[in-house]
């Protein structure tokens, strides 16, 4: 059964898929890599086996959000809980609905902490006092929209201020506003950067990718292209829904998305080598008109797509609890939308390095949801289906599923460690 009928000749085109699936991948999370690379590397050659990571991993990541395809055409499954009922079984399904939760809710938390930063630095006033007042004033309303459609077309900021933000740091970069040849020849910002976050280059160059530490930059990685428990939805809402199309879809969408994610970490990491801050954009000079409209740009982002991101969270919350959607009152939806903000703000006010918050989930809830559980539905549904000819594709997946469970043991070892 190649095709669900549903949504087979009225649904999204290929182009208008990719574009919502880069939309999707290519996020604020993108400014933390840099950061990543920092961690074992502070030669510029120490990006060359960064660019690798950053491909293989993309690479890795989009087969498993083919796998999740696959298996909702397989088997009809409507949702990635759905996916998992139909292959695993219904008993265990909440393994996946936890993890999903619990993964928007970390991005939710990591969303707060870049608004705490990007604000404050904006503002110029604290950044605790400006958290809670950008939440109660902005984010509360939005989260509390009963409706959240009219939001859709800020969505397209989103691309355009990432887009804008890649410039910025590309003309940055070349202009040499940031370069320290040495003390008597500095960029025209240097003078007004504190001193930890001033480009500071060393010798760890190609060689240090060996180090334990560039597994910080993998599970940050596994982050960086999370798009997979929507996976089933891009499947479904596609036009003429097959196997191939899907492909199509992820490949390009993917591909477009490792570009984007490589080019934005190499700049930022080439500007600032072994100094990058967990969120790149804290790098640079607050008198800097082209990254003070970045920051502008971020910051309009991230406040029109908290609400999608917060809504996924608390509808997950409440699935877990088992509310039935019928009797899900607007006081209740109003009291669990303000006790959790208030724990996510709480949170992000105690944490800074948002790149901790990024390469923690990755190596936990990233890697599981990203490797683990589409391999092993998909190993499910071809034993199922008795399927012949994917027996190839059954090995790369457990492969894939084996480098995940390591990667994220490993990883979130070296996240906690990275605190100390």
């Amino acid at each position: 059964p190649k095709k669900v009928k549903e949504g087979a000749d009225d649904g999204a085109t290929i182009p208008n898929e990719v574009f919502n699936l880069v939309k999707a991948i290519v996020g604020v999370g993108v400014l933390s890599l840099p950061a990543g690379v920092a961690a074992f590397g502070s030669a510029p050659s120490a990006f060359i086996p960064a660019g690798i990571l950053i491909t293989v991993i993309g690479i890795l990541s989009a087969y498993g959000f083919q796998m999740i395809g696959k298996v909702c055409a397989y088997t009809g499954a409507k949702s990635y809980r759905d996916a998992w009922s139909k292959t695993i079984g219904e008993g265990s399904s909440w393994i996946p609905a936890w993890s999903t939760t619990c993964k928007t809710f970390l991005a939710c938390l990591a969303f707060s902490m870049v608004l705490a930063d990007t604000f404050s630095s904006l503002l110029e006033t604290p950044r605790n006092e400006t958290l809670l007042a950008v939440t109660l004033v902005v984010l509360l309303p939005l989260c509390l929209m009963k409706n959240l459609k009219s939001l859709a077309p800020f969505s397209l900021l989103g691309v355009m201020g990432m887009a804008y933000t890649a410039l910025a740091m590309t003309i940055r970069f070349l202009d040499g506003s940031y370069a320290m040849i040495d003390d008597t020849q500095q960029g025209e910002f240097i003078g007004q950067l504190a001193k930890h976050l001033r480009p500071k280059f060393g010798n760890l160059g190609m060689s240090s990718v060996f180090s334990p530490n560039a597994l910080i930059l993998v599970c940050m990685l596994s982050t960086a292209y999370m798009a997979h428990f929507n996976a089933p939805k891009f499947y479904l809402e596609l036009r003429n829904n097959t196997i191939q199309r899907f492909n199509a879809v992820v490949g390009w969408g993917f591909g477009i998305s490792i570009l984007l994610t490589g080019f934005i970490t190499m700049i930022g990491f080439l500007t600032f080598g072994k100094a990058c801050d967990g969120l790149v954009l804290n790098n640079y000079a607050g008198t800097d008109i082209w990254m003070g409209l970045s920051r502008i740009a971020v910051a309009v982002s991230l406040v029109f797509s908290y609400p999608l991101a917060f809504t996924g969270c608390r509808d997950g919350f409440l699935d877990l609890a088992n509310v039935p959607v019928e009797n899900r009152s607007s006081g209740m939806l109003n009291f669990v939308t303000i006790g959790l903000l208030g724990v996510l703000t709480t949170l992000a006010c105690s944490l800074t390095d948002v790149s901790f918050v990024l390469a923690f989930g990755g190596a936990t809830l990233g890697n599981l949801l990203t490797y683990v559980y589409p391999a092993l539905m998909y190993k499910a549904v071809v034993a199922q289906k008795n399927l012949k000819g994917e027996q190839l594709g059954v090995t790369v997946a457990m492969g894939s599923c084996v480098l995940g469970i390591i990667m994220g043991i490993i990883g979130a070892f070296m996240a906690i460690r990275s605190l100390d």
